[in-house]
């Protein structure tokens, strides 16, 4: 390679400075003004005479970077330790206004006005705070590392609001500790976008500045704030001692056993300490990570793989995006029960470091492979460690590295990756990631996936699909320690009216990421797609999308496992819309017909599917939200190994009654049908009705009620209840004065029915009382 093309490369390399917040989008300078004021939604202090002024004068949605179509209007200032805002924001009809009483991060679909910040001004992270007129908060951080967003995170902040005779104002405190940033510098210069959502027949999006259709990164397309001179976080301590008290019974209802009860009363504490602006330690000692509130109700039917639930810790939350890689290689919630906990992030100039810490009284992971997984569980203590290290040389290439350690007595995975991120234009990206695990399995782990049967005796009865053996038990009888690799590539080009994207990942047969979640293992996958983009105008739809792609899917010994070819078609409108529908056809195989070998040819059958779906979401006026999802066409009866049709309806209703309570519905209706008839009805319905009784409690009542009609003179191979039912309720009362200071307390308890117990009949029961304190010192 010659000079010039080696220079050419490097400059491209190294100087393209338009990926991150620039002062040609937009610049404000913050000045520092050591004033206190009172939060109340009126900009009566002096120091609001002296901040800094801007306007939101562009609507970068539905509209085009047009004329906003209301006045916004900003101030800004800073003392030595917090930021401030205060919004006023006009409206020609005040009456509608949509403004609700909700609970933290429930407030999506009311007027809002919010702020964006990269305190590192490196298009790689940004915080995210939302205001309702009433000062309800919701808080974000957004990642472009993954082009995720985690509403999960909490941070501890101030905001009051009020309605007024032409708008609403709000007024708003996030104190420095919060944020990380480069604390050496004399004067920071951070990222930012001021927004506000002005949501009637659509959702008007009003900003600060133009943002470019044609630009695929958003973070590098922020304006810039320069000021916060001798700005500190203070001491930044945080100490928060809880007590948690339950009452729990059980009982054994098949059998007509008695209740047993139990008691438990723990003290907890957690520590959260920046040590410098730019290192956070997060440390925690018998803490309480039981769900205060309920995961969403999935059905489980008909389905070969492990079911994902979200993470929703606080422990595990913060500064989670620090450890965060384009595979799912850490997923906290395999980490159920832990002793103590220990985390440590970190950045400086370029580098990023993280490390977790954590025991877990039991080992629990997910045994994957290329039609199945289930979750193993070890009954012995584990340790979990989990490191992640990133370099950002310039501001458009990453690189990083993430090691993962999940260990027990005669079990351990250990996993080693590295990443890289490349945006050689404003327009194209290039993400890879390369990882290697080690494991080694108790020699019995097999046996749990076994049914009961011994699965190292004779395998008789293979040949017609009953016996004890299955992938999970050939995934897990193994001897000694094994190792394996996987490895993803993924291009994509995104411009104003189309785009384009191919990936290619390849998952050995015997790789594992205990700590994460990789559902399938001896797998090799290709796909690409693309579509088109409109931006009609005067037209009731502002945006429509036509676009699809095509899949194919080996094991590892080439054979193929699934052939796939999607096309849809999007639309976005009136009524704040979305309406999406699309055909899938496809070829993919079904159960083995011997489960005792792991061959794919010549032991399955394959099928061939055709599948229609829909869904749609809307708000024909504004206390309500409908949403529908359907889907039609060909299935496989995965239990028998035969083709099936499946009908599935899945409606929803988010309904505020008042602009305190709240009721959302969902329900689930989803049929099977084989040749000789339906083989199931499965129904779901999940209810929940909040009521906020002030901006700081609550109560919420929630129920999820399951119920599957099997017709079991179907079934080849086994023997199902004909009904099978459960119920979980929870009645919870909350108050919050911040995210870590809480009082709750609450009461829950589950039913279940099947063939030998003909109505619900409750089996489980549990009182249950937490406080916890923010101290922050």
């Amino acid at each position: 390679m010659n000079n010039l093309a080696c220079g050419l490369m490097l400059s491209s390399f190294l100087s393209f400075t338009a990926l991150a917040g620039s002062s040609q989008q937009f610049h404000l300078d913050i000045p520092t003004i050591n004033e206190d004021i009172v939060l109340d939604g009126d900009f009566n202090e002096a120091a609001w005479q002296q901040a800094t002024e801007v306007m939101l004068n562009y609507e970068t949605s539905p509209g085009e970077n047009t004329a906003a179509p209301v006045s916004t209007k900003v101030k800004v200032y800073a003392s030595n330790t917090s930021l401030y805002f205060a919004f006023t924001a006009q409206d020609p009809n005040p009456d509608n206004i949509r403004v609700n009483l909700r609970d933290r991060d429930k407030s999506w679909g009311d007027d809002m006005v919010g702020i964006k910040l990269d305190t590192f001004n490196n298009a790689r992270l940004a915080y995210q705070f939302f205001i309702n007129p009433y000062g309800v908060q919701s808080d974000s951080i957004e990642n472009e590392l993954t082009g995720q967003e985690s509403d999960a995170w909490d941070g501890i902040w101030y905001s009051e609001g009020k309605l007024t005779a032409n708008g609403f104002q709000v007024e708003v405190q996030l104190p420095l500790r919060l944020f990380n940033f480069d604390g050496t510098n004399p004067i920071q210069t951070w990222g930012i976008e001021l927004i506000r959502f002005y949501p009637r027949n659509e959702t008007h999006r009003l900003s600060t500045h133009q943002i470019d259709r044609n630009v695929s990164c958003q973070l590098c397309q922020l304006g810039t704030a320069s000021g916060l001179a001798g700005a500190t976080q203070g001491k930044d301590l945080q100490l928060t001692p809880s007590i948690v008290a339950n009452q729990s019974q059980q009982r054994d209802v098949t059998q007509s056993q008695p209740w047993n009860d139990e008691n438990n009363v723990d003290i907890g504490v957690d520590l959260r300490w920046g040590i410098t602006p730019t290192t956070l330690l997060n440390a925690t000692l018998n803490p309480d990570f039981s769900q205060v509130e309920a995961d969403a109700g999935q059905l489980d039917v008909n389905n070969t793989f492990a079911l994902f639930f979200p993470e929703k810790r606080a422990f595990f939350l913060d500064n989670k995006d620090y450890f965060d890689t384009q595979l799912d290689l850490l997923h906290t919630r395999n980490i159920s029960s832990p002793d103590y906990g220990l985390k440590l992030t970190s950045k400086t100039d370029d580098h990023t470091f993280a490390i977790l810490a954590a025991n877990d009284v039991q080992s629990q992971f997910l045994v994957p492979g290329n039609l199945s997984s289930d979750i193993a569980f070890i009954d012995e203590p584990s340790h979990n460690v989990a490191t992640r290290y990133r370099f950002d040389p310039s501001k458009q290439f990453s690189v990083g590295g993430l090691v993962t350690l999940k260990q027990a007595n005669e079990y351990h995975n250990y996993v080693a990756s590295a990443d890289i991120k490349y945006q050689p234009t404003k327009q194209d990206t290039l993400t890879a990631q390369y990882a290697n695990s080690q494991t080694a399995y108790p020699d019995a782990l097999f046996n749990q996936f076994c049914g009961g049967d011994n699965c190292s005796q004779s395998q008789l009865d293979c040949d017609r699909g009953d016996c004890a053996i299955n992938e999970r038990v050939l995934r897990t009888r193994k001897d000694g320690e094994f190792s394996d690799a996987m490895y993803s590539i993924t291009y994509k080009h995104e411009r104003r009216n189309w785009y384009a994207n191919t990936q290619y990942q390849s998952i050995g047969r015997d790789f594992r990421a205990d700590l994460g979640f990789i559902d399938k293992v001896d797998v090799s996958k290709f796909v690409a797609g693309g579509g088109y983009i409109w931006y009609p105008e005067n037209n009731f739809f502002s945006k429509i999308t036509f676009g699809g792609d095509w899949d194919i899917s080996h094991s590892q010994d080439n054979e193929r496992l699934e052939q796939e070819t999607e096309m849809l078609v999007e639309f976005e409108g009136g009524l704040q819309s979305y309406i999406a529908s699309g055909i899938v056809q496809r070829e993919r195989v079904g159960r083995r017909h011997n489960p005792s070998i792991i061959n794919i040819d010549g032991n399955t059958t394959m099928f061939e599917e055709t599948l229609g779906w829909f869904y749609t979401n809307f708000t024909p006026i504004g206390s309500l939200k409908l949403e529908l999802d359907v889907n039609y066409g060909d299935d496989i009866d995965f239990a028998n190994d035969r083709p099936a049709t499946i009908t599935m309806f899945n409606p929803g209703v988010e309904w505020k009654l008042t602009e305190s309570l709240v009721l959302d519905i969902s329900h689930r209706y989803q049929v099977l049908d084989v040749d000789d008839g339906r083989l199931f009805t499965a129904n779901l319905s999940d209810i929940r009705l909040n009521w906020q009784l002030t901006l700081n409690s609550f109560i919420r009542l929630s129920s999820v009620y399951t119920r599957i009609e099997r017709d079991a003179d179907l079934y080849r191979y086994q023997r199902p209840d004909s009904l099978y039912q459960d119920m979980g309720n929870e009645l919870l009362y909350g108050y919050k004065l911040n995210p870590q200071s809480v009082f709750y307390l609450g009461y829950s308890d589950a039913f279940i029915a099947n063939d030998d117990i003909n109505s619900l009949t409750q089996d489980e029961k549990t009182y249950f009382m937490k406080v916890s304190y923010a101290w922050l010192l």
